[in-house]
Formats: structure tokens, sequence, C-alpha cells
């Protein structure tokens, strides 16, 4: 094995481990602020963990000081175990972000509005009809001939296993097709390994596709410098034909970074609706009580050095139509087609 070779290629995963290392030495070498577990106690700890952790407050315009004041008015030490959970959840919704969650063994916060203030634009029955029933299933991804020479592959789920050897067989089959429709809308997210090793299988040379950062300190802009982040080609059957990607308001976490690595390919198209976003990579931490909270800590920006928690726009914007839904087509696949047809480089 070319060791430097496997070095680039997985830059990420090893300095995410160089951070978490990093992390658990600095961590053991400062003094942690405990608090009781009450409701004044657990409150004050998660507003601490957040304050000191959370990577996107002043991005977001958040004033988490004044958040403080206004939530801990309603926080009382007679207060049931569910009333304290709605407090600190409706506390944890200020920072408008889908990778923070609050659990505990009744429930689970989660900050949803990302996808459900947007239209829909999927279909499941119409996504159903073009793979009809003679697809064929790659670990996670299933893939169809559409007409006209066209290669259709579904992948709702990064956290749904693709291995190399089956990447490798869905550009086989499609070799001769005109172009590729990768489907990742309604993915939210999974595996970035998942997404980096697909999306690795159309580009033809190293590219830059983003920048990591950590946080260095407690203050809300303690960072590290930007971590640069390629996309290196697959060893074997780099896909060359155009490629449309299809994306819609929950494609979020990891399926928000293939689309941004996808927009560096050549000759791909994004098509549909901006994503969802989700680019904080989540870490988390346990309240006294033994409830623990998952957050965004550390941020990932394009290439360009720009963030994308907030979604990535398409090349074109396409909305399902309710005329072709009544008729038993998909806008986005029917665009998508036609700009394969048309495409030219």
């Amino acid at each position: 094995m070319n060791i430097k070779k496997f070095l680039n290629k997985h830059n990420l995963s090893l300095w995410l481990l160089g951070f978490v290392w990093f992390a658990t030495v600095f961590s053991a070498c400062i003094e942690i602020e405990e608090y009781d577990n009450s409701p004044r106690g657990n409150f004050e700890a998660l507003w601490k963990i957040m304050d000191e952790q959370y990577c996107f407050f002043d991005y977001k315009n958040v004033d988490w000081d004044s958040i403080h004041t206004v939530y801990s008015g309603k926080i009382d030490n007679q207060m049931n175990q569910v009333a304290l959970f709605d407090s600190l959840d409706a506390m944890l919704q200020e920072v408008r972000d889908g990778h923070v969650n609050l659990y505990s063994p009744f429930d689970v916060g989660r900050y949803w509005k990302w996808f459900e203030d947007y239209p829909a634009n999927y279909n499941q029955e119409l996504t159903d009809k073009y793979l009809g029933q003679t697809y064929r299933i790659a670990g996670g991804m299933r893939y169809q001939m559409l007409e006209d020479s066209i290669g259709y592959v579904r992948y709702a789920d990064f956290s749904l296993p693709i291995g190399e050897t089956g990447i490798q067989y869905v550009l086989a089959g499609f070799q001769k097709c005109k172009g590729i429709i990768i489907d990742v809308r309604n993915n939210g997210g999974g595996l970035l390994s998942n997404s980096e090793l697909l999306a690795s299988h159309f580009f033809t040379k190293k590219t830059l596709v983003g920048y990591i950062q950590h946080k260095t300190g407690k203050g809300h802009n303690d960072f590290s410098e930007p971590h640069p982040q390629y996309i290196e080609p697959a060893t074997y059957w780099i896909c060359k034909q155009p490629v449309v990607v299809l994306t819609n308001r929950k494609c979020y976490s990891a399926t928000n970074d293939f689309v941004n690595a996808m927009r560096y390919a050549p000759n791909v198209t994004l098509l549909g609706d901006t994503t969802g976003g989700g680019s904080g990579l989540p870490f988390s931490s346990e309240l006294p009580n033994g409830w623990s909270v998952r957050f965004s800590a550390c941020p990932m920006l394009d290439a360009e050095k720009q963030h994308i928690e907030f979604g990535i726009a398409p090349d074109r914007a396409v909305s399902l139509s309710e005329e072709d839904v009544k008729n038993e087509f998909d806008t986005l696949i029917e665009e998508a087609k036609n700009i394969v047809v048309k495409f030219k480089k």
C-alpha cells in the first residue's frame, strides 16, 4: 500500500482522530466545573457546555448570554423532569441546529424547522415508479437504467453501507449510458466516509472541496486555522459522464457534505432545492442527571472558506410540480434527464 496516498485520502479521519486525542488530553489537564443534580444545576451545566463548545454562535448571531437570562427565569428546583426537559430543549432550539439534541429516557429534543418550513420536493411513490420492479441493489444504493439510456441511482441514507466493489458495479452497469442521475433527496445524512467514498468516483484529480476547524478554547471564536479537505480520485472506475445530483431540504449532514464535494467535480449539475445544511461535526456531553446533549463542535466550510451550515444552493432550482405528480412524473428527474441529454462539455 502507498502509505502517503492512504494518509492523504483519509486526512479527515486522521485529523479528527488527532483532535479527539488532543481534546481528551487537554480536558484532563483543566479544572472542570461541577454542578449538582438539580434543575438549576442541570440548566447551568447545559448552558456552560454549549457556551464553551458549540461552534456557530457568532455565525448565527445568537446572543447566548441573553438566552441564559431568558431561560434562567424559567427554571425552578421544584419543577418535574418533563418540565425541565421542555425548558432545556426550548433553550437549545434557539441555536437553530438539527445537530443539537437533548436525550433523556423519555424523550429526544430536536430541531426540524430546517426542513419542516419548506416544500418536500420529493414523492416516494414516484421514485418507486422510476425504479420499477427490476432495479438492482448495491448496499444502500438502488439503481436502474431509465429511458433514453440514463442511469438512475437512489441513495436514501448515508448510514447504509456502500462498498468500493458495489460502486464499481453500479458505474460499470452504466458505462454506456448518456449520463447518471444521483438522487439523494430526503437523505438525512450518516457516515462521512460513505460520502467521501461515493464522491471519489466522480473526480479525475485531487481536488480541494472544503476546510474544517476545531475549537481551541472556551471563547465563541476560539478556532484553529482552517484545515484543508481534499477528495482524491478512486483508484478504479472514475465516472466521466454528465452527472445530475438531485437535492431537497432534507439533504442534511453527511449528505450536505456529499453535495458540497460534488459541486467541485467535473460534469456535475446540482438540481432541486437548497440542501438543509448541517455542516457542524457533532460531539456529545453529559448532564449531572445522566441526560446527554449532542451539539455541533467543528465547523466545516466549503473550498472558498464559506459556511455551509444553512445549506447549499443548486445550480438549477426546480420544484416538484403538482401537475406532474398527478400525471405520475417526477419534475426533478425529468429535468435531470433533459440536462443529461443536452449536456455539452
